[in-house]
């Protein structure tokens, strides 16, 4: 590719709106170009790289056995009911009625597509396992996007579903993408994680996320250095030492001959002390003794749940291991109409059903909220003072909890960006959607599903976070948008020209990926351009190189550089094989 005859739009500054490094650097390089909020224009060299990524997937998806097909962008509500979700899924899902008022959105995610056009065409246990995938624009009307394609309202998506005819070869299939998902982001030369997750909004029994790694990303997971463990901290599940078990089994046993602390409630004035720092900060105690009252909403009803104040409460945690359909913070108006008062909940006398955090079993003595504005108790004891129906593993995870994995071995919090998901979704969809073959026995079973995804956009970005330094992009070679770039530094010089031309064509004739940069700007601008794309293997000819008979190779990873013949082309073809390929 002649640069002179390319659309390179290349900027000096990036917009004071962009945060992220890939945001800033793919602006700055000409790849994307803002349309509207969370809307981009792919360039040129935005749109070569996000190709690389698909060819990777592809690769791989093919490898794995998966067939390609292309769904629609639009698809008709009535899919979306049969599956129960068209009322469920949220503002996400952006609907619309068609000139004979039909019900429409566009797609976020395929299930219920490709739920329906496997049952029409799949009849048979003899034509099953099968996992079909397509790579297609997605929407999903974000409320607020940001970091450029990292959160997108329209995106690139690699989705797949496969179908099985029981669990067992369900789990197959899953494993089989979840190998091809760990070979497609070792080729994108990323460092990551798969990290046990929650399904979210897709459903299903169990998922894994695909966490690059990244001080700028979104998701906080927990991982064990000692070993392969990470979650998401959402879902990772806290485990307790044996120690920690021997107390516990002490507290629990402490009706059978073991007293209660004889200190009684002792109600005191914390005024306009809503937050446990205030409070904290008011009483001078520690943190870690008071208790919050979280007031849910649950399917179940309004409830409590209670967690030390040091912690966090899990919704993820806390809805899987009640098993409730959803869960989430009370409005005001919910807890206006229970006996507590916003910012003072607690659960002495607090007529409705209380849970708590495992963490609490051996808790005494610990502060909690009144149920009064602007008061406190101190000497608040569970099974004394109040009763909880059950505890659960329920608070997020914390640097220093032990590892599931290995009770030896401690997790620590890191940031991530999702680029990846992997569900076991089992029925969930066959079911509603009345979706099935006939076994060998002539009986009509559902299918058993698992679904896959990647953002491709997201994992050009994630690149960028891990590969970027003062100067630019430092992509890996199989992503950068050139192999390698020519640089002639006098375009009027006839023979720097000739040289440029002869390296360049040689370069395509051996099936590189390579520009010539014949455009007629400075050297500088040149260098810089070529340095803020990432190309990996930068060749430059200049009138002073002639007087040499020289050419420079220069490696765009550690600027490292070497000086060939001008007439030694094989050398020049043998060392860009030997760092780029």
């Amino acid at each position: 590719m002649k640069l002179s005859q390319y659309l390179l739009a290349t900027l000096k500054e990036a917009p004071n709106d962009a945060e992220t490094a890939s945001h800033k650097l793919m602006i700055r390089a000409g790849m994307i170009r803002k349309v509207a909020a969370g809307i981009y224009n792919f360039l040129p060299i935005g749109l070569k790289v996000l190709r690389k990524v698909e060819n990777i997937i592809r690769e791989e998806m093919n490898s794995a056995g998966a067939i390609e097909v292309m769904m629609p962008f639009v698809t008709p509500a009535d899919l979306w009911e049969k599956s129960g979700r068209w009322n469920i899924y949220g503002k996400e899902l952006l609907r619309f009625k068609d000139r004979a008022d039909r019900d429409f959105c566009l797609g976020p995610t395929h299930e219920e597509v490709i739920t329906d056009l496997v049952d029409k065409e799949i009849k048979s246990y003899k034509n099953l396992p099968i996992t079909i995938y397509q790579i297609q624009p997605k929407f999903r009307d974000e409320i607020r996007p940001r970091f450029g394609v990292m959160r997108a309202r329209e995106f690139i998506m690699k989705d797949a579903y496969s179908f099985d005819i029981d669990e067992n070869s369900a789990d197959l299939s899953y494993k089989k993408m979840f190998e091809a998902y760990n070979r497609i982001f070792e080729r994108c030369g990323l460092e990551f994680r798969a990290v046990e997750a929650d399904s979210g909004n897709i459903g299903g029994s169990f998922s894994h996320e695909f966490m690059v790694l990244a001080e700028t990303g979104e998701d906080l997971i927990m991982v064990c250095d000692e070993c392969d463990y990470a979650s998401n901290i959402e879902t990772t599940p806290v485990v307790f030492t044996q120690d920690d078990l021997n107390l516990k089994k002490h507290e629990n046993n402490r009706g059978a001959g073991q007293e209660m602390p004889e200190n009684k409630i002792e109600k005191i004035s914390t005024p306009s002390c809503i937050t446990v720092k205030e409070v904290s900060d008011f009483l001078k105690i520690k943190i870690n003794k008071i208790v919050k009252t979280m007031i849910l909403s649950t399917n179940q009803g309004i409830e409590a749940v209670l967690i030390r104040g040091d912690h966090e409460l899990s919704l993820t945690k806390y809805k899987k291991n009640r098993d409730l359909e959803f869960a989430d913070l009370a409005t005001d108006e919910e807890i206006s109409k229970i006996n507590t008062a916003k910012g003072f909940s607690g659960p002495v006398n607090l007529n409705i059903n209380i849970f708590a955090d495992n963490e609490l079993r051996n808790m005494t003595s610990f502060v909690t909220g009144s149920n009064e504005k602007d008061f406190h108790l101190l000497n608040v004891n569970h099974e004394k003072d109040f009763k909880i129906e059950g505890f659960l593993d329920c608070r997020q995870s914390v640097d220093g909890d032990v590892c599931p994995g290995y009770p030896d071995f401690t997790l620590r919090s890191t940031r991530g960006i999702e680029v990846g998901h992997v569900f076991k979704l089992g029925t969930k969809y066959s079911d509603s959607m009345k979706a099935g073959f006939t076994d060998k026995n002539g009986n009509d079973i559902n299918f058993y599903m698992g679904c896959y995804g990647i953002g491709v956009g997201r994992v050009v970005a994630a690149a960028i976070e891990q590969n970027n330094d003062k100067q630019g992009i430092r992509l890996p070679s199989n992503l950068a948008p050139f192999e390698v770039i020519v640089i002639p530094t006098d375009t009027k010089n006839e023979k720097v020209m000739n040289i440029a031309i002869k390296i360049y064509h040689n370069f395509l004739k051996n099936g590189y990926d390579v520009a010539l940069d014949d455009r007629t700007d400075s050297a500088g601008i040149k260098f810089k351009d070529s340095e803020l794309l990432g190309i990996p293997i930068q060749i430059t000819i200049g009138p002073k190189s002639l007087e040499k008979d020289i050419v420079e190779f220069k490696e765009r990873v550690n600027m490292k550089k070497n000086e060939f013949k001008m007439d030694d082309i094989e050398g020049l073809l043998n060392l860009a094989n030997e760092k780029i390929r």
